[in-house]
């Protein structure tokens, strides 16, 4: 289902959340809102599930404007950083909630419910109640509860947050693979640079209740709007170098990727210091001192560099970004 929002503005108080925002999500795309803490990526997913009003604007579902229409009539599920498990149902009760909500016959609840918990890996487990899971487990029953219901678009708000660095790997895996299975609209809210750019169909980056870019998860990494875009994707981050050009100030970026390396003296390359090599194991970050400038450089991890060694480096025209005084990118 398509949504779409038309000039949305949202304030707090004196505090604009949302300030005319624009964004049309196709419909079966996974779209992720990507930005800061504070910068109303997850006051526009709560807009779209009607749990906040807006000031002005339009939202669309479909054909259907929803500004008026109550959360119960919206046909979106929602997927909430606490998981919101009710922890004296068993995992069967929580996933089958919505359907009792809505009078399900329970027979069609019986089989939903079960062919929910199959597809997030819940088969044996519909019995326990939400204390007896792990915290991977508990995330895996909020999203079958939002699956059961079958509905027009899943709005995840960081979901994973509250899960160690190996369960979001393999959650993220399964949610990527659910949404490829499931073919529904899906709008993703996270600060974690990662996240979006393996789940994404596209990515919308959000600053101070506004849209800065919006585009492919390569695109936006290879040809950022500004440095504020160039700085949010990519780990380690971009290298941004202030210089002066033609009497006027410049920053060049360049991906820690696209940096090369030598530890002999090579014409036209820069001389820098090594400050800090850090073994990665696939590869070596290494930061540099350049002109009084750090910069890191993603390396080979069999190349025999040390703190305090002298080094030469290169930036290739073709992969150097220029952001003007600004940080707009103008070439």
């Amino acid at each position: 289902m398509r949504v779409r929002f038309e000039s949305v503005s949202k304030r707090f108080g004196s505090h604009v959340a949302l300030d005319g925002v624009d964004l049309d999500i196709e419909s079966g795309e996974c779209l992720v809102l990507l930005g800061p803490s504070g910068c109303g990526k997850t006051t526009l997913l709560r807009i779209l599930a009607g749990l906040e009003q807006v000031d002005s604007g339009r939202v669309s579902i479909g054909d259907r404007v929803v500004n008026d229409i109550e959360p119960a009539e919206r046909d979106v599920a929602m997927v909430f950083q606490s998981y919101a498990l009710y922890p004296h149902f068993t995992v069967f009760e929580n996933i089958a909630f919505p359907l009792r909500a809505r009078s399900v016959a329970p027979g069609e609840i019986d089989r939903r419910v079960r062919a929910a918990a199959e597809r997030v890996g819940l088969t044996g487990h519909l019995d326990r109640r939400p204390a007896q899971l792990s915290g991977g487990q508990q995330q895996r029953v909020a999203l079958a509860r939002a699956v059961v219901r079958s509905p027009a678009v899943y709005l995840m708000d960081e979901p994973l947050s509250n899960l160690d660095a190996q369960l979001r790997l393999q959650t993220r895996t399964e949610l990527k693979r659910l949404h490829h299975e499931l073919g529904t609209t899906m709008i993703y809210v996270t600060h974690d640079q990662a996240e979006a750019m393996t789940l994404a169909g596209r990515i919308a980056v959000l600053r101070n209740g506004s849209i800065v870019q919006v585009g492919r998860p390569l695109d936006l990494y290879r040809q950022p709007a500004n440095t504020f875009v160039a700085s949010f994707l990519g780990s380690p981050p971009i290298n941004l170098l202030r210089e002066t050009h033609q009497n006027r100030d410049v920053t060049l970026g360049v991906r820690p990727e696209d940096v090369s390396l030598s530890t002999i003296a090579r014409d036209g390359w820069d001389q820098g210091r090594v400050l800090v090599v850090e073994p990665m194991g696939a590869e070596l970050l290494v930061t540099l001192d350049v002109r009084s400038q750090r910069v890191v450089a993603r390396i080979a991890p069999d190349v025999q560099i040390a703190s305090d060694q002298d080094v030469w480096l290169h930036f290739p025209a073709e992969r150097v970004m220029t952001f003007n005084g600004e940080g707009v990118r103008v070439a």
